[in-house]
């Protein structure tokens, strides 16, 4: 048995240099690939998701003629642009209560307005439809044992200060039905945002780098930016597969930025599940619950539930993919004593995706020598404002 094993090892370790013989080297590509996708580059964009694409697009209406290269070292985007919740929230009371306790008034609200007109810079991308988007509404819930400070007269300052940015009146709003309308347990009151929504992220994607390929923007998946080396003239980004030369470079990899950049930026990790198809569902909208750290919605007529990265703050500061029993079992019981505490169900699917987060809420959008510029650390808030991050980004060069 021991010699079979052995044998069985040697075979895959051949078959594995075998394989890393066959990959194709930059400097053996063809002259008609290397002329299409490699030669005079003009920006080469690190990383595929919203950031990234949504910049690519905004460089080629500013700059009509020049040569744009996206590289993503995945067969999909690897951070968070797929694996989200697919929530356009831009602020909710209990978060805005919060950081208003500890930040300046002027900071909370400039975030406010850059998530809200994020989203306006999303939507004049991609068609709203395209992307499923539907306005059906948020609530911040809570619990019958959670102490609730939301006052009324805090309601009617931030719909003062909410209309002042988006032109909207009272967009917040008490709402003390939902236990009753939803079918939760334990829910003592609710405060509705009437303006935000949700998308199918997904699509969101396919959208963007149909958008992309639509202005004439290059993009090539499964090639690691490892490192880049630059001078007056160039980058040079050595990949696994030989060097790639370009003017300037655009590094987009939000929650592995640490790779590019020692500032204030941390990986985390966010855990995500969904239910089977569940008859009469009566959830419709998007929910965020415990000051946000968990967050729901209907998709269809199944329930899709994420967070509890608080049980583990340190765990989840992590670039590395997975579950977690202790936060899949706190997702669970959710589930089954509040969310759904009348229905049975199954959960289907549980995923991770990779966020960008730091002190801050506001993302890095700088230069960070003459010809590179790196926008990361969208905080949870990629959709909103993750195409208005790429507009910032293509305005630098």
């Amino acid at each position: 048995m021991q010699r079979k094993k052995l044998i069985l090892l040697q075979t895959y370790k051949n078959e594995e240099k075998s394989r890393i013989k066959i990959m194709l080297r930059i400097d053996n590509l063809s002259f008609w690939e290397k002329s299409a996708y490699l030669k005079n580059l003009d920006f080469l964009i690190i990383g595929s998701g919203i950031v990234g694409l949504s910049t690519a697009i905004f460089l080629k209406k500013r700059f009509k003629n020049s040569r744009v290269l996206v590289i993503e070292r995945g067969y999909l985007p690897t951070g968070a642009s797929t694996k989200n919740a697919g929530f356009t929230c831009f602020g909710s009371p209990t978060e805005l209560y919060d950081d208003l306790k500890t930040i300046k008034d002027s900071v909370v609200w400039d975030t406010f307005s850059n998530r809200y007109n994020g989203l306006n810079t999303l939507f004049e991308l991609v068609s709203q439809d395209n992307i499923e988007y539907q306005n059906c509404k948020s609530w911040d819930i809570v619990a019958s044992n959670e102490k609730n400070e939301i006052t009324i007269d805090f309601i009617d300052y931030i719909n003062k200060k909410a209309f002042e940015i988006t032109g909207h009146k009272n967009i917040y709003c008490e709402d003390s039905s939902i236990s009753n309308r939803f079918g939760f347990q334990g829910i003592e009151t609710s405060y509705c945002n009437t303006l935000e929504g949700s998308i199918h992220t997904g699509k969101l994607i396919q959208q963007l780098y149909k958008q992309a390929i639509n202005h004439d923007v290059n993009v090539i998946f499964g090639i690691e930016a490892l490192k880049m080396t630059s001078n007056e003239n160039e980058n040079i980004i050595e990949t696994p597969f030989g060097e790639i030369k370009t003017i300037n470079t655009i590094i987009a990899t939000n929650g592995f930025a640490k790779n590019w950049i020692k500032e204030d930026i941390l990986p985390a990790r966010a855990q995500v599940l969904i239910t089977n198809e569940i008859p009469d569902l009566k959830i419709r909208g998007t929910f965020h619950f415990d000051k946000g750290y968990y967050y729901f919605r209907n998709v269809g007529n199944r329930v899709l539930l994420g967070g509890g990265r608080n049980l583990d703050v340190l765990g989840e500061t992590t670039e590395e993919f997975g579950l977690s029993n202790q936060i899949q079992l706190q997702l669970k019981n959710l589930l089954e004593n509040v969310i759904l505490p009348s229905n049975s169900f199954k959960i289907e699917d549980s995923w991770s995706g990779i966020m960008g987060v730091g002190k801050t809420k506001s993302p890095i959008i700088k230069k960070i020598n003459n010809n590179t510029a790196i926008g990361v650390r969208m905080g949870g808030m990629g959709v909103a404002i993750g195409s208005q991050v790429g507009k910032k980004l293509a305005d630098l060069f």
